[in-house]
């Protein structure tokens, strides 16, 4: 008797964005309380506090009625594939809003006290450049959202109603 196949890792990929694909039509909500959930949770990510980030998304979700579960899936736009390159782009940002040079890392004297100096400085600028950032991104998210949460409603409706 052979062994079962393996399903290929792309089977896998598939079976999880079916998955996915599922659970977001069976969501009950409207397409903006989704929206809005994704972009909270998208703005939320854009900051660098691990592990506060859900907390965050859910914070933000109450009051502008956001969908809390999306909030809290979206937050991982950031995860540790993109750490760095958002991170980077963010206080980059900051830097430039703030009309800064960065931190000449090749000059630095890593035993004294301008290393806490420039790490105050650095860490404002990522927070400045994160803050900005997740505005542009979180209200990117919420157009994107109410989009495609508009057109997977549609296509909910259209499946239920009777064909002749």
């Amino acid at each position: 008797m052979t062994p079962p196949r393996k399903a290929s890792h792309w089977r896998l990929w598939q079976r999880q964005l079916r998955y996915l694909y599922v659970k977001l039509l069976r969501l009950q909500s409207t397409p903006h309380a989704l929206a809005r959930g994704l972009a909270v949770g998208s703005f939320a990510g854009m900051f660098p506090f691990f592990g506060l980030q859900t907390a965050i998304a859910l914070v933000l979700a109450i009051p502008l009625r956001g969908n809390k579960i999306v909030a809290a899936g979206a937050t991982w736009i950031s995860n540790p594939f993109t750490y760095v390159p958002i991170y980077w782009f963010n206080y980059r940002l900051g830097l430039l809003l703030l009309q800064r040079e960065g931190i000449p890392f090749s000059e630095l004297d890593w035993q004294s006290a301008e290393l806490l100096k420039y790490g105050g400085d650095a860490a404002i600028a990522l927070l400045l450049g994160s803050l900005v950032a997740g505005v542009v991104v979180g209200l990117g998210a919420y157009i994107f959202g109410v989009r495609s949460f508009t057109w997977l409603s549609l296509r909910k409706q259209k499946s239920r109603i009777p064909r002749r």
